[in-house]
Parts: C-alpha cells; sequence; structure tokens
C-alpha cells in the first residue's frame, strides 16, 4: 500500500506541477493582451481550467495570429507603393530642368511673396500722399521753433486716482472700451464731480439728464484739463462736444477771474468747425453752461459766433468788444484775421471738431493761413468719428506730446443703429421712400448727394402731404436756419439735406435716417447713420443702392455691415467671401487711408481721386506757363 500511495503521490504532483504551469501561461497571455478574459465566471485564479475552456482560447489566439499577420501583408504592402511612388516622383524630378524647378518653387509660395510685395507697394503709397501743413504755424517753422513740453495747466486728478497702480488704471480703461497711444496720460475718471467742475456745471449737466460721462469724456476731459495736446476718436453721437467745451469754459473762467478780459482782448479759446449748422450748435451748447455759471456769480464768459452768411459787422463788434471764446467756419475766420479784427496773441486753446472732414472739405489753406496768427505755444484738441490713420500720423507729427484716444475703431459704426440695404431702381426711388416713411415715427432724415434731389425729394412729399423742411449748400443762411430751427423744435417731421446736415450735429429723437443714394465716400455714410442712434439709443437707417454705386464703397459698406453684426442683403452677400481686408500698418484692418473696411490702400477710390486732382493741376498750371 505504501508504494501505491507513493505513487498517487507523485502523479498528483506532476499533474499540479503542469497545471501551474498552464495557469501561469494563461496568465502571462491574458497581460499581453492575446486572450480576452470575458468569461462570465471564470478567473484568472480558477484552479481548475476546463478542455473546452481551452479549446475556445487557443481558436482566439489563432484567429488573433491570422489578423496580425494579414495586417502586416498590408503595412508591407502600403510601404512597398510608397517607396514606388517616392521613386518615381525622383525621377520625374530628376528630369526637371533648372527654370522648371524655379518655376515650381514660385508657384508653391505665391502668397507669401505677393503679400510681402503688396505691403511695401501700401507703405510707399502711403508715405506718399503729400501731408501739408495745415497743423503748423508758418511763422514757427520759419524760424525753426519747436516745443517740447506740453500746456502747463493748474488741474490735477483727484488723489485717489493718482495713487492707482498702471495695471488698475488699463484694467478700467479697457473696461470702457478706451485705448489710448502716448505718454503720461492721466487716469480716466468716471464722475463729473471728480473732475473739479464747479456746482453750476453739475446743476446743468443733470437738467439735461446728463449723469455719467461717456467713455469719450471720462478720458477726453482729463486729458484736455491737463493741458495736453490730444486726438480724440469716438463714434458719432458719444458726447464729443462736451468733452472740449466744458474745458474751454473751465479755463475761461480761470483766466476772467485772475484778470478781467478787456476791449479788444481775446479769444483765450478758438473752435473751428467745417460747417454753419456745426458751429451754431457748439455756441448754443458753450452758452448754456456759460449762462448756468452766471447764475451763480461766476465771470460772464462771452462767445461769439463768426460764421458766413450773416454780417460781418456785427461779429466784428462783438469780437472788439473782448471776447473769451470764439467759435467760427474757416472762411469767415480767416477774413476777421486777415482785415485784423481779431487776433490770436492769448489764444491757448484751439479746438478742431471733425478735423479730418475739414482737410477733405478743402479748408487746408484757410487752416493754415489761420495757423499763422498764433504767436505762443497753444493746446491742440482733435476731435472725430472718422480718422484714418494717415491723417493721425500727420497730426501727431504737428502737435506736442499727443496723447490719442480712441474709443472703438476709428470709422467705425454705431452699434445702436439698425442697418438695412435695399437695391432700389432709380425710378422707383421716391415710391419706395413713402413707404420707408411709414417704418419710424417722425422724426426723419433723409439725405441725398444732390442739391437739385433735395429739392426734387422736398416737393414730392409736400405734394404728398409730408410735413418736411429741406438743407443744402445753395440756401441762404436765413432759410438754412429757419429750416433748421422748424425740424429741432418738431413742427416739420422730416427734413432732406446734403452731407452739410451730416458732421456733428446733433437732433433729438430722430428714429431713422434714409439715404436716398450712396455716398461716394464710406466715411460720409458713418456720419450720415450717426444722426440716429444717439446718446445710448435706438437708431435705424436705410440705404438705397442701384447699379450707379461704386464697387469700392460697396465693399466698404459690405464689411461695415459685417462689422456691426448687421444683415447683408443678397447682392452685397454674393460680392465676396466673409474674410476681413488688413492693411500694412501695424496688421490694421482696411484702408489706412480713408478707413474704408472693403479694399487696401493700393485700390482706394479717395486716394485715386486726390491724385487725379493734383495731376490736373499740374497740367493745367504747366499749359498756363505755356501759354
Amino acid at each position: 500500500m505504501t508504494s501505491l500511495e507513493d505513487e498517487v503521490m507523485r502523479t498528483r504532483a506532476k499533474y499540479e506541477d503542469r497545471r501551474r504551469r498552464v495557469e501561469e501561461e494563461e496568465r502571462r497571455k491574458r497581460l499581453e493582451g492575446l486572450i480576452s478574459s470575458d468569461d462570465g465566471g471564470s478567473d484568472i485564479d480558477d484552479a481548475f481550467i476546463s478542455a473546452a475552456q481551452r479549446k475556445k482560447e487557443k481558436t482566439k489566439r489563432r484567429m488573433l495570429l491570422k489578423s496580425a499577420l494579414n495586417m502586416g501583408d498590408n503595412e508591407t504592402e502600403n510601404a512597398l507603393k510608397r517607396k514606388a511612388i517616392a521613386v518615381e516622383k525622383a525621377q520625374v524630378e530628376a528630369k526637371k530642368t533648372l527654370l522648371e524647378k524655379h518655376a515650381q518653387l514660385v508657384q508653391e509660395q505665391p502668397d507669401d511673396h505677393d503679400e510681402q510685395d503688396r505691403r511695401e507697394e501700401e507703405q510707399r503709397l502711403l508715405h506718399s500722399v503729400p501731408q501739408g501743413g495745415a497743423l503748423f504755424a508758418i511763422a514757427e517753422l520759419a524760424q525753426g521753433v519747436t516745443y517740447k513740453e506740453s500746456f502747463k495747466t493748474g488741474w490735477r486728478p483727484p488723489g485717489h486716482l493718482r495713487g492707482l497702480a498702471s495695471y488698475e488704471i488699463d484694467a478700467l480703461r479697457k473696461r470702457k472700451g478706451i485705448v489710448i497711444d502716448g505718454c503720461e496720460c492721466p487716469p480716466p475718471i468716471g464722475s463729473f464731480l471728480e473732475m473739479k467742475f464747479p456746482g453750476c456745471f453739475l446743476k446743468a449737466l443733470d437738467s439735461r439728464s446728463i449723469i455719467m460721462p461717456t467713455a469719450i469724456q471720462m478720458q477726453g476731459i482729463p486729458v484736455a484739463l491737463s493741458g495736453r495736446d490730444m486726438i480724440g476718436i469716438a463714434s458719432t453721437g458719444s458726447g464729443k462736444t462736451l468733452a472740449f467745451a466744458l474745458p474751454m469754459i473751465m479755463f475761461s473762467l480761470e483766466q476772467e477771474t485772475a484778470l478781467p478780459f478787456k476791449r479788444g482782448e481775446g479769444p483765450y479759446a478758438l473752435c473751428i468747425v467745417p460747417s454753419r449748422e456745426l458751429a451754431r450748435q457748439i455756441e448754443e451748447v458753450i452758452n448754456y453752461f456759460s449762462e448756468s455759471a452766471v447764475k451763480q456769480g461766476h465771470p460772464t464768459i462771452k462767445t461769439v459766433l463768426c460764421i458766413g452768411g450773416e454780417p460781418v459787422g456785427q461779429q466784428a463788434r462783438a469780437v472788439q468788444n473782448g471776447v473769451h471764446i470764439v467759435v467760427a467756419t474757416p472762411g469767415r475766420l480767416g477774413d476777421l484775421l486777415n482785415k485784423k479784427i481779431m487776433n490770436l496773441e492769448l489764444c491757448r486753446i484751439l479746438v478742431l471738431d471733425e478735423a479730418d472732414r475739414m482737410l477733405d472739405m478743402g479748408f487746408e489753406e484757410e487752416l493754415k493761413n489761420i495757423f499763422s496768427f498764433f504767436k505762443d505755444q497753444r493746446q491742440t484738441l482733435l476731435y472725430s468719428a472718422t480718422m484714418p490713420t494717415k491723417i493721425q500720423q500727420f497730426a501727431k507729427s504737428a502737435l506736442v506730446r499727443p496723447i490719442v484716444v480712441n474709443v472703438g475703431r476709428a470709422g467705425a459704426a454705431s452699434l445702436n443703429v439698425l442697418q438695412e440695404v435695399e437695391y432700389v431702381r432709380g425710378e422707383d426711388k421716391l415710391t419706395r421712400l413713402l413707404e420707408c416713411l411709414q417704418k419710424t415715427p417722425p422724426r426723419v432724415l433723409i439725405f441725398a448727394e444732390k442739391k437739385s434731389d433735395v429739392d426734387m425729394i422736398t416737393e414730392y412729399l409736400l405734394l404728398k402731404g409730408v410735413e418736411v423742411a429741406s438743407l443744402h449748400g445753395g440756401k441762404d443762411q436765413r432759410e438754412r436756419h429757419e429750416g433748421m430751427d422748424a425740424f429741432r423744435r418738431g413742427d416739420k417731421d422730416v427734413l432732406v439735406a446734403t452731407d452739410v446736415a451730416s458732421k456733428g450735429l446733433d437732433f433729438k429723437e430722430i428714429h431713422h435716417v434714409i439715404n436716398f443714394d450712396m455716398p461716394d465716400d464710406i466715411e460720409n455714410y458713418v456720419h450720415r447713420i450717426g444722426r440716429t442712434g444717439r446718446s445710448g439709443k435706438r437708431g435705424m437707417a436705410t440705404t438705397f443702392l442701384n447699379k450707379k454705386a461704386d464697387v469700392s464703397v460697396l465693399m466698404d459698406l459690405r464689411q461695415l455691415l459685417m462689422e456691426a453684426e448687421q444683415e447683408l442683403p443678397p447682392f452685397l452677400r454674393e460680392m465676396g467671401d466673409d474674410t476681413e481686408v488688413v492693411s500694412t500698418e501695424g496688421g490694421e484692418r482696411g484702408c489706412s487711408f480713408c478707413s474704408g473696411l472693403g479694399h487696401r490702400i493700393t485700390d482706394c477710390p479717395k486716394l485715386v481721386g486726390i491724385h487725379t486732382k493734383t495731376t490736373q493741376n499740374m497740367a493745367r498750371s504747366h499749359a498756363e506757363e505755356g501759354f
């Protein structure tokens, strides 16, 4: 029995050793991923593995091995194909001549070379545009006079703002959408009280429902009060007039309190604007705040309006009696200076509202003449809603340590205006105009390019029973003034005008602006639709287009609508893709000469017009010399 027991023990040991080896082999293979252990109920440490399970796992291993071999065959076949293609390509490349290889390289990299050449051409065009000298005083240029320091004033920001760190000030500007360019810029101030205005000004602001300053006022007023030269850029209806009117009155009060002005003295501050209506509007704003100051016991601030179309004698007498602030158009102001009725010996603040538009409208020679009468350093403030990069660079070269205050993109349309564009044939415009007048309640402003169109639209609407007034440069000053006042008072529901009413004018409760035709310049379009949607209110603009519209202006309009997230009509959507045009100046979008988003400076119609006009003038002068 003993020998039998020994034999059984040896057999059992052999079996257990074999089973242990099988379990270790199966465990190793499972760990290597060759066998799946998803049999429900069987564990890796089971003491017994049945023959059926081993057969099943063996079949799985065989299938895995077969698929692995097939995969290897496919990879080998693909590798052979790639090698054959590479050999064939190398043979083709070896047969190419040097000229063919060079042509291929040029074809493979056209975008980089074309883009570099295009940017170089744009830079050359931008710097080739004559800058002129409208903002330089001729005597100072002749004598080599340059000013290194800014104009000195006694105003300082509140102490708690002066103690802020630069990153805190930058964060405040970022929240308000303010971008500055310049050194040592004072911080933005969020209330008129902290700007240190007297109580009479705060009451006057409150009476006009002006509680908090707008973004351009938050930054523009501190810059102006600190004596720094400034270029202020903000959308239409953002409150730029108050940003320069209040500092002008403050400094005039300071001068009058220190030493009263006598007969023949003044002005201390000068504001130049492109149109008579805008000049009258600014004068009314200044008079309103000046009268509020007088009621609180402050000295009287005398303001004189110097514009064409009104008697020179009356304006001359007002100036000779002593004046603190003059609001003028370039033509009449130059006439008064040339006749020595007025002088600028005491003038220390110069404001140019809609500065770029004055240069575009041909006032450069008048501005040169005006600047020649300055006798000392002055603080210069330039404001506009559309100021292209070229004019900004030119203006900065003429100012002393200027600060550029930009709220939004220069030339951008107001986001408070719903813009609609319609394709209307010329013979259907008047009929469609009546339909568009039904979109909103009064008051409505209609713009047309030609004076004859203004008169035609006015007569048509009068025949249809619409209360309408008209305004254009062909009317005398009395008619222009009466039409404007009737529209402002609400006696007229509709005002039909040329672009003389598009720049800077502030009409209350304009619900709808209709462009009877598309202007030749996208900047004029921005100014037109900016008559509505002012002071945070909503407005609507409708523009009629047809085949007469210039393609480049349509592309600018298309990009402008896309920027403001407005709906594109089908005929504008089909004109191109939705990509943005980029210019050369620091990656800035659009044309750096006219701020149009739909073209580059190489295709700028405004620049082409300037070159054409220059060429015609040169040809005319040469012809006269030859004659």
